[in-house]
């Protein structure tokens, strides 16, 4: 099933030097999702404003950020799916228009109370999906040895958080509520315009002919689909769990501002972004199990270190970057594995499930940290809890997926 699928994942390209066309899809599939992403990530900033003026619980808290991510996670199934069938040149336009309505709604109306924000923050999710919509998209666009460096690139379209946390509360403090949501909405209204214009898909591109449900099925069959998924959900659910949860980690657990907080966030965005393509990078020439091992090694180390609540230097602020650029490196590595492992017509499902479980591993670390927090008065449970997991993780890697690339990748493939 490998064999068959890089040979027919190839056609476009054939060992061929990839064309500056196939650059420029990239580029702007990294903006969408850059912009998309930005706009899924609006409500985490402002999550210590709502808890002092809605007057909400540490685990209410926890889950306003934390509903967009579970929507943008469980929306990337069909999404992905849909993908595969009509192409991102059809769905970046329009993921990127629905979302522009909850991102009105909640600047101009919904924000007045908690009920209002978990309505706002459920839509706001569908902008979350702009991930299952670009890998399938741009791995369509090169060929197989250089897809881990082409959707770690895209994939630094996750850097859409770090201009939220830049910018919403520096613009609701000089302006209003409204100003960040009416910006970010404006800018999805020009990237739709732009991708319905310029986008184009692959050519030769395979489009799937079985029914959804159907094409759902088989790719849940898959062996890399859940080996992926494990992997996905402790290296970019680890980096959604803080990019949303951070702010109040460190206004709680360390008296800092909250734009100071948010700045630091913003930090650990940046370099887990920056270093997503080199995790990618790296794959492609000595493969992604590699890769993924060392990253999760420094994954438990640094949630070790942080366990017992350091001060921030530089104790603090290693760890931190430390994890930062280990889990931005390990979410390029698992979709070097996806782009090298899956079959051509259905990388736009097995990113869905696989995006999900990304998504879904950062949706429960913040209500974990709420209530470990709200009962003990302490963060370090929390990150002995990722700690542990990155572990298991460590092990799986070693031992089931290495031997899972040892057994179906060809030669020629590194699988070490």
């Amino acid at each position: 099933m490998v064999q068959s699928s890089t040979t027919e994942s190839s056609r476009t390209a054939s060992g061929a030097p990839v064309s500056g066309r196939a650059w420029l899809m990239l580029a702007l599939a990294t903006v969408g999702f850059a912009v998309n992403f930005w706009a899924w990530a609006l409500l985490s900033p402002l999550g210590p404003r709502f808890k002092d003026t809605l007057d909400l619980t540490s685990f209410q808290q926890s889950l306003l950020v934390a509903v967009p991510v579970v929507v943008g996670s469980v929306g990337r199934i069909p999404v992905g799916a849909l993908t595969d069938r009509f192409g991102g040149r059809v769905m970046f336009p329009i993921v990127s228009a629905v979302t522009i309505a909850p991102v009105l709604y909640l600047g101009l109306a919904g924000h007045s109370s908690l009920a209002a924000l978990l309505a706002g923050g459920f839509f706001l999710g569908i902008g979350g999906t702009a991930f299952a919509v670009g890998v399938p998209f741009v791995s369509a666009w090169f060929p197989p040895e250089r897809r881990g460096l082409a959707i770690g690139v895209f994939g630094m379209g996750m850097g859409g958080t770090a201009i939220s946390a830049l910018t919403t509360v520096k613009l609701v403090d000089a302006n209003s509520m409204s100003t960040p949501f009416l910006i970010t909405a404006g800018f999805l209204a020009a990237y739709a315009v732009v991708a319905a214009l310029v986008l184009r898909d692959a050519p030769g591109r395979t489009v799937p002919t079985e029914p959804l449900g159907r094409r759902l099925a088989a790719t849940l069959r898959l062996g890399v689909t859940w080996q992926a998924s494990v992997l996905y959900a402790v290296a970019f659910g680890g980096y959604v769990a803080f990019s949303v949860y951070l702010p109040t980690y460190l206004k709680t657990g360390y008296a800092l501002p909250q734009a100071d907080a948010a700045n630091r966030m913003a930090g650990f965005v940046l370099l887990a972004v920056a270093m997503r393509p080199v995790g990618g990078w790296l794959s492609d020439r000595i493969g992604p199990v590699r890769v993924l091992a060392g990253t999760l090694a420094v994954v438990l180390a640094g949630a070790l270190a942080q366990s017992f609540t350091p001060a921030l230097a530089p104790v603090g602020t290693i760890a931190f970057l430390a994890m930062a650029a280990a889990l931005g490196a390990g979410s390029g590595a698992v979709f070097a594995l996806v782009a090298l492992l899956a079959p051509a017509n259905k990388v736009g499902s097995v990113t869905g499930i696989v995006g999900a479980a990304g998504g879904l591993g950062g949706f429960v670390p913040p209500l974990v940290m709420g209530s470990l927090y709200g009962a003990y008065g302490s963060y370090g449970i929390g990150l002995i809890l990722l700690a542990a997991v990155a572990a298991a993780a460590l092990a799986f890697t070693e031992t089931g997926v290495r031997h899972a690339l040892t057994r179906r990748t060809p030669p020629t493939v590194h699988s070490s």
